[in-house]
């Protein structure tokens, strides 16, 4: 692969990649400058083009706000979406700032607190989720956060995430890191994981002996979908693309999974003709009679975030009064689908989006009992991060990908015996 320009226009030589492990200030004092990957307006584009390593001055916090020295970072397609200024640019989220430092998951000690933070302090060990909102907003304090005008996903739709050396994040965004995972393991599963969470246990209310149907089971919000309805003693079904993945969703919990391949028919692709239609909706009831074969009897619940591809077989599948709960749209976001199955059978359709903090720390809790466990595929360099974007974007990625920021190497963080993280090239 050909290496990463690493000076960007207009800006002084960055700070060696390898380097970042090092900061020669104390916590509670800032450094004069941090190396930072930068996407600008100005270069939007393939993420090993629009991803720039500069130097740039650490965030100062404001009242309510920790700075964060970034030990590891999580890899999200976001900022795939960021480099390539698509489907919106990310500076309309954050006109006032000129760079955009992408990143919205991260294990890291805590560095420096503005005024009123008193639940943490310097020195903590901590991992953070995603969700921002304005102290301001009567939601906040009655209804939820994510209802919230101000919502917004940091490390997306705000500057300021984890692919530098120091992040900036609203102190209720903080958690304490799981003393039985190492930096990268404990990086790598916030985003996915505690959206999975609110879907099946705030959303959906799941209940011992439920049944769900769990698509893209062994991709990054699927392992711990099926997890989670193992704890809740709820049955899973994976749908899957491959033998080796369904062996993973059974070792995670799975009752038993499908290969979709088998299925190829099923799949909603848009501006079928009637015959066409006509044959996709006849695999899509063959899919459906396998489902309600494994699991017993159709599905309580379908957890969806495909969208267009698999959305008309989740509503035919979900039984009478059923479910199907969606966070995403990876294959489209237009949906169509037959409506007489949803208002005659009585089906309803929940979306989801993150999670608040309350949400956020009670799934915490489940990761740090070891209850719930990441699943990791791959730990890269600092220097690999617009590799990393890459990957993704070119979908040559087998799973998760955490970075190494001021850790130095990979198996530092560790400060209690425990499980970790499971290692498994996964995907939908």
């Amino acid at each position: 692969m050909a290496q990463t320009d690493l000076t960007p226009r207009g800006a002084s030589p960055p700070a060696n990649p390898q380097n970042v492990a090092e900061v020669d200030v104390e916590p509670g004092t800032l450094p004069e400058s941090m190396a930072a990957w930068v996407i600008r307006e100005d270069r939007f584009g393939e993420p090993r083009d629009a991803f720039q390593l500069e130097d740039i001055q650490p965030p100062e916090p404001g009242p309510f706000e920790v700075v964060i020295r970034v030990m590891a970072a999580g890899v999200n397609f976001n900022n795939v979406w960021a480099a390539l200024g698509e489907p919106v640019s990310v500076f309309r989220y954050h006109p006032e700032e000129d760079h955009h430092i992408g990143g919205s998951d991260a294990s890291g000690i805590v560095w420096k607190c503005g005024d009123g933070v008193t639940r943490w302090k310097p020195g903590d060990e901590v991992v953070l989720h995603c969700n921002q909102a304005s102290y301001e907003d009567p939601e906040v304090h009655g209804l939820d956060p994510l209802a919230a005008p101000s919502q917004q996903i940091w490390g997306y739709e705000t500057s300021w995430g984890s692919f530098a050396q120091f992040c900036k994040v609203q102190a209720q965004q903080i958690l304490p890191k799981p003393k039985n995972l190492t930096w990268e393991e404990a990086a790598s599963y916030g985003l996915t994981y505690f959206t999975a969470y609110r879907m099946l246990i705030d959303q959906c209310n799941i209940q011992a002996g439920d049944r769900v149907l769990v698509w893209g089971a062994a991709g990054g919000l699927g392992v711990f979908a099926v997890q989670l309805c193992q704890l809740a003693g709820a049955r899973a079904l994976g749908v899957v693309s491959s033998e080796r993945k369904g062996e993973l969703v059974e070792r995670l919990g799975a009752v038993g999974y499908i290969d979709r391949r088998e299925y190829d028919g099923m799949a909603r692709r848009g501006g079928e003709s009637p015959d066409e239609e006509k044959a996709r909706f006849k695999e899509s009831r063959r899919f459906c009679k396998e489902v309600a074969e494994q699991l017993g009897a159709p599905p309580d619940i379908v957890f969806e975030h495909s969208g267009r591809a698999t959305f008309p077989t989740s509503v035919l599948a979900v039984k009478p009064f059923g479910k199907v709960v969606i966070c995403g749209a990876t294959s489209g976001y237009n949906l169509d689908f037959d409506v007489r199955y949803l208002w005659m059978r009585q089906k309803q359709i929940i979306g989801s989006h993150f999670a608040n903090a309350w949400q956020a720390n009670k799934a915490n809790e489940l990761i740090e009992q070891s209850l719930i466990r990441p699943v990791l595929w791959r730990t890269m360099g600092f220097e690999s991060v617009a590799e990393a974007h890459q990957l993704l974007r070119d979908n040559q990625h087998l799973g998760k990908i955490a970075i190494l920021v001021g850790a130095s190497e990979e198996g530092l963080g560790r400060t209690e015996e425990g499980p970790g993280a499971i290692r498994a090239e996964v995907g939908a």
